[in-house]
């Protein structure tokens, strides 16, 4: 049987290879660290994840992500394994050990019989060749590469820029001002540090942040930002209240330190690792420059003498016009051994980039053994986050997106008992898209 070729190592690029391998298939991963390095990798491992070590909400009864952790489960991923064996606390989110979880992945990939790794940069495209090859070189792919996929794409391609949040030492935090506790208690109360802003700090940091030095663009750049992963200070500019509505919402939590007076703003820090010597600041992603990231975090009560083992940093993120460079099996049309997964594709995230290279590598394994593959029902997470990368509705503002209900088929109500149509709202609708999607990739599975 064909091997096949897969470029970048990253999540959704390990995810296919362990798809494919373990359907018989031998895989050759080309992926071009250690001998040259990403503008944000700082190791050599498969899987790394560079931005925040959350796979955001495990609740997969009522949240959209939540439900694409447990569709992944259910279809044996790869990631998901390394995920749960190394989870830190994180309330009712899932966060994981960031070495541990890459080391992981690396390990289980490198012992696989089916797979072998080519320490290489891949710099063109084998168009309309007899190899066959999956392009998961996220979106930080190398300059070279970008330059070959565009010559054949006819530069329809679309650029967004992501930024990085800093990570503090827990020992350097002040816990006389800082205290333990998760937003409305759910979870562990260990899993999240809270830093308290009164009213008057909270003004003061939101202008040191609008006025603070930043990152310059070059001229020829346009900054155009995820909005999922806007840096905290692009947040601030856009008015003097709105961190108090993201990152800094002080509601679900009560001041130790202060009783009976609630706190006018909280920065959260979330467990960066098992041991709990590393916390990431939530939703702090920024592209200040490194000096001014430690003055003006440094303002936060409790982090006065923070120590940080990685500042935030911003680099920038390419992806392809998916909806109308790809067919419904994510393989490019013009050259269909050619496909494409993860973050390159326009999906945006840890878990949704896993499962699209999930699919690519059950597609192409399918289509190795001679079998037309079944796309995933459309009720389900995987298969909403799939019809995004086809849906050419409005093809020209085509933008990154996490999975979000906003993706599935409708469910406005139910016709009750007596024959009477009811509307179905709020959490119990969530509930309604997570119970239908689950029996629909439960059916799927078992046709496979």
């Amino acid at each position: 049987m064909p091997e096949i070729h897969i470029i970048g190592a990253g999540l959704a690029g390990s995810e296919a290879a362990w798809q494919l391998a373990n359907r018989g298939i031998d895989v050759i991963i080309h992926e071009m660290r250690p001998k040259k390095a990403s503008p944000a990798h700082k190791t050599e491992y498969c899987a790394e994840l560079v931005c925040s070590n959350s796979l955001r909400s495990d609740d997969s009864a009522c949240s959209a992500v939540g439900l694409l952790h447990e569709e992944m489960r259910r279809l044996k991923s790869l990631i998901m394994q390394c995920a749960d064996a190394t989870k830190v606390p994180a309330g009712g989110s899932l966060a994981v050990d960031r070495d541990g979880f890459a080391q992981m992945v690396t390990q289980k990939l490198r012992q696989h019989p089916k797979i072998r790794f080519v320490a290489e940069e891949i710099t063109n495209l084998p168009i309309n060749s007899s190899e066959r090859w999956i392009v998961a070189s996220g979106p930080l792919t190398s300059p070279s590469l970008i330059e070959a996929i565009l010559s054949e794409v006819d530069h329809q391609s679309l650029n967004f820029y992501d930024a990085i949040a800093p990570v503090v030492y827990k020992d350097s935090i002040d816990f006389d001002k800082a205290w333990y506790q998760s937003r409305y208690d759910k979870g562990d109360k260990y899993d999240y540090i809270n830093c308290p802003l009164d009213k008057d700090e909270y003004y003061t940091f939101v202008e040191a942040l609008k006025s603070g030095d930043k990152v310059e663009f070059h001229d020829f750049e346009k900054a155009e930002y995820f909005d999922g992963c806007l840096p905290i200070e692009v947040m601030a500019e856009r008015g003097l209240d709105t961190l108090l509505f993201g990152p800094m919402k002080p509601v679900g939590l009560t001041n130790p330190h202060t009783p009976g007076q609630k706190p006018y703003a909280v920065v959260q820090l979330r467990q960066d690792n098992k041991e709990d010597t590393l916390r990431n600041m939530v939703g702090f992603q920024t592209k200040l420059k490194h000096g001014e990231q430690q003055r003006i975090f440094r303002m936060i009560p409790g982090l006065e003498n923070a120590k940080f083992a990685r500042l935030g940093g911003i680099h920038k993120n390419t992806f392809i016009k998916s909806p109308v460079l790809l067919d419904n099996f994510l393989r490019l049309k013009k050259s269909p051994n050619i496909s494409f997964a993860g973050q390159i594709t326009g999906c945006e995230g840890y878990i949704e980039s896993a499962s699209i290279g999930w699919l690519a590598g059950f597609f192409a394994a399918c289509e190795l053994r001679g079998t037309t593959p079944q796309l995933p029902p459309r009720e389900t997470a995987i298969g909403s986050m799939l019809y995004h990368l086809q849906d050419d509705t409005n093809v020209e503002n085509f933008q990154p997106m996490n999975i979000n209900f906003g993706l599935f088929p409708t469910i406005s109500g139910e016709t009750t008992v007596n024959g009477k149509f009811r509307k179905i709202k709020g959490t119990e609708r969530k509930q309604a898209y997570c119970q239908r999607a689950l029996a629909k990739i439960d059916e799927w599975i078992e046709s496979l």
